[in-house]
C-alpha cells in the first residue's frame, strides 16, 4: 500500500530539502540525450529549462489519479471487510496484501524500470498497465460478495498502484531540469493532495451533496455512495494516468547498445532479485538508521488506517453494527477526517524546508512524529466529531513528514545510478512493519484489546512517539555517488 504507499509527495520535498546537490533522480545524461522523434513535440535537451506551466501539469496529473484510487483504498477498505461480516480482529490479515505487494513489487519493478526502453519510453509502459488494472479493480471492488473476492480485489489494487507509483517517480526525475524541480515538485504536492481529499471526502460528498444512499442493505452490503465512489476513482486513476502518458514523452538513452549490454547484466527478473539482495547486503549506515525510524513510524500509520473509520462510527456515532445508519455517518465523518489531515499535509509540505533549513531533517521529522503522536493518543479522550477534526491536524503534520523528510535523509547517502532499487528497497521498512501489524495485531485486538478500534489507534500513536525518540539518533553520512554498478553500495561515507 501504502504507502508504499504511498506516498507520492516522497519526491515532492527533496529539490526543496537539499541545497548544492547534484540532481539525485537524473538518470541520463540531458547534455548528449537526442529527443526521439515522435508525434508530440519533445524539449530540446538544450531548452529543458523552459518546461511551462502546462507541460508540469501534464507530467504530474497522473499522480491526482494514483492518489484517489489509495485515497479510497484507505477510507473505505475496513469498513467494506466489515460490512461483509468481518471482525475486528481479522481487519489485520485482510489488509495484509497492501504490504506484501509493495514488499516485492517496488524493488522489482523499479529495477525493471531501470533497464526498460519501448515505443512508450522506459517508465510509461509501468505507468498504463498499472492504471489499466487499477481501474479494473476499482470498478469491481463495489461488488464484492465475499471477504475473500474483496481480499482479492485489494491485492491486485495496490499491486497496481505500485506498478505505477514507483517508476513515476523516477519518471519525474528523469525529465525535470533542475532549476525546476522545486516548481515541478510543487505541482505534484497539488495533485496529491487534490487527489487524496477529494477521495476521502467522496462518499460524504455524495450523500449529502446529491442525495446518494449511505446505507448498506442485505442485497446490497456496500452503500450505494461508496460504490458511486469507487466507480469515480476508476475514471480518474485511468485517466489522469493516459493523458500523462499522452503528453509526456521520455528522452532516449544515450546507446540503446549500452542499454542492452546493462539491461542483460542487472535487468530482468532475477537480477533485479540479486540485484535487490546485493544493495541489502551493502546499505549505508544511514538507511539501517532510518529502518528503524521508518519500522516504528509506519506501525503506527498503519493501525491509523485499518481501524480508524470503524473506530469513528462505533466510539465516537456510536454504531452498534455495520447495518445502522450511525455506521455509515461514522465511516463518512472519517472520510472527512481523512480529508482535513491530507489538507494540512499539503500545507506543512511547503513549510518543511523551511524547518529543516533552520534547524535539521532529523529535528524536524521528530517534532512532526511527535505531534501526530500526540493526535492519535488524545483520540481516546475525545467524544465530539468535530472535535477530533481539530485532532486531524496534528496527524496531518506527521503524514506530511513521513511522506518526505526520511527520503529526503536518504537521498544523499545512496548512489546515484541505483537510486531506483534503492527507492524500491527503503520502501520495504514500510511494508515489513505494516506485515507485522498484519500478523500480529489480530491477536492483540482479540485477547489484549477485547476488539476495541479506539484502542488500535490510540496505540499507532504509542508508535509514533517511539519513532520521533528514534529519530533524533540518525546520523547523517553522505556517500560518494560515483561507484560503479559492479560494486555494492558501501555504507562508510564521505563529505
Amino acid at each position: 500500500m501504502l504507502p508504499s504507499e504511498a506516498s507520492a509527495k516522497i519526491e515532492a520535498h527533496i529539490g526543496g530539502l537539499l541545497h548544492n546537490q547534484k540532481d539525485p533522480n537524473r538518470l541520463l545524461d540531458s547534455s548528449q540525450d537526442k529527443p526521439l522523434k515522435v508525434a508530440v513535440p519533445i524539449p530540446s535537451p538544450t531548452l529543458k529549462e523552459a518546461f511551462t506551466g502546462w507541460q508540469l501539469w501534464n507530467m504530474n496529473v497522473g499522480f491526482l489519479g494514483i492518489q484517489f484510487g489509495w485515497g479510497l483504498q484507505m477510507a473505505n477498505m475496513s469498513a467494506i471487510f466489515e460490512h461483509l461480516g468481518a471482525t475486528a480482529h481479522q481487519l489485520p490479515i485482510l489488509w495484509i496484501a497492501a504490504p506484501l505487494t509493495g514488499l516485492f513489487i517496488q524493488p522489482v519493478v523499479g529495477n525493471l524500470s531501470d533497464f526498460t526502453w519501448g515505443p512508450l519510453g522506459r517508465r510509461r509502459p509501468y505507468l498504463l498497465v498499472g492504471g489499466i488494472l487499477a481501474a479494473t479493480a476499482l470498478v469491481l471492488m463495489p461488488h464484492c460478495s465475499t471477504l475473500l473476492m474483496a481480499a482479492g480485489l485489494l491485492w491486485l489494487l495496490d499491486a497496481s498502484a505500485n506498478i505505477s507509483m514507483v517508476p513515476y517517480r523516477a519518471f519525474v526525475g528523469d525529465l525535470l531540469p533542475k532549476n525546476q524541480r522545486t516548481k515541478g515538485f510543487a505541482v505534484q504536492s497539488l495533485m496529491v493532495g487534490a487527489g487524496a481529499v477529494v477521495a476521502s471526502a467522496c462518499p460524504w460528498i455524495l450523500s449529502h451533496g446529491f442525495a446518494i444512499s449511505n446505507t448498506a442493505t442485505v442485497k446490497h452490503p456496500i452503500p450505494q455512495s461508496v460504490e458511486l465512489s469507487f466507480y469515480l476513482g476508476a475514471v480518474v486513476f485511468l485517466s489522469t494516468i493516459v493523458w500523462t502518458v499522452l503528453t509526456t514523452p521520455e528522452y532516449p538513452p544515450k546507446s540503446l547498445a549500452a542499454l542492452e549490454q546493462r539491461k542483460e547484466e542487472r535487468g530482468g527478473l532475477r537480477n533485479s532479485l540479486q540485484e535487490t539482495w546485493k544493495a541489502l547486503q551493502g546499505m549505508p549506515a544511514t538507511m539501517q538508521q532510518l529502518a528503524w525510524v521508518q519500522f516504528f513510524t509506519w506501525m503506527g500509520i498503519f493501525c491509523f488506517f485499518m481501524y480508524f473509520p470503524p473506530a469513528v462510527a462505533r466510539n465516537i456515532f456510536g454504531a452498534i453494527s455495520q447495518a445502522s445508519p450511525l455506521y455509515s455517518d461514522g465511516v463518512e465523518w472519517a472520510g472527512l477526517c481523512c480529508a482535513v489531515f491530507n489538507a494540512v499535509c499539503v500545507g506543512v509540505s511547503f513549510l518543511l524546508p523551511l524547518l529543516a533549513k533552520r534547524t535539521s531533517r532529523q529535528i524536524t521529522h521528530s517534532l512532526c512524529l511527535l505531534c501526530g503522536s500526540i493526535s492519535l493518543l488524545s483520540i481516546s479522550v475525545i467524544h465530539d466529531q468535530y472535535v477530533l477534526l481539530i485532532a486531524m491536524i496534528g496527524f496531518g503534520i506527521a503524514w506530511a513528514s513521513a511522506l518526505s523528510m526520511p527520503y529526503a535523509m536518504l537521498t544523499g547517502v545512496i548512489p546515484d545510478k541505483q537510486r531506483g532499487i534503492y527507492q524500491g528497497i527503503f520502501n520495504i521498512f514500510v511494508v515489513l512493519p505494516e506485515i507485522v501489524v498484519a500478523l500480529g495485531a489480530g491477536w492483540v485486538m482479540q485477547y489484549l484489546l477485547h476488539e476495541n478500534r479506539l484502542m488500535a489507534v490510540v496505540l499507532g500513536g504509542v508508535f509514533l512517539l517511539i519513532a520521533a525518540g528514534l529519530t533524533l539518533l540518525v546520523e547523517i553520512n553522505p556517500v560518494t555517488t560515483s561507484m560503479k554498478l559492479a560494486q555494492p553500495p558501501r555504507s562508510e561515507g564521505t563529505t
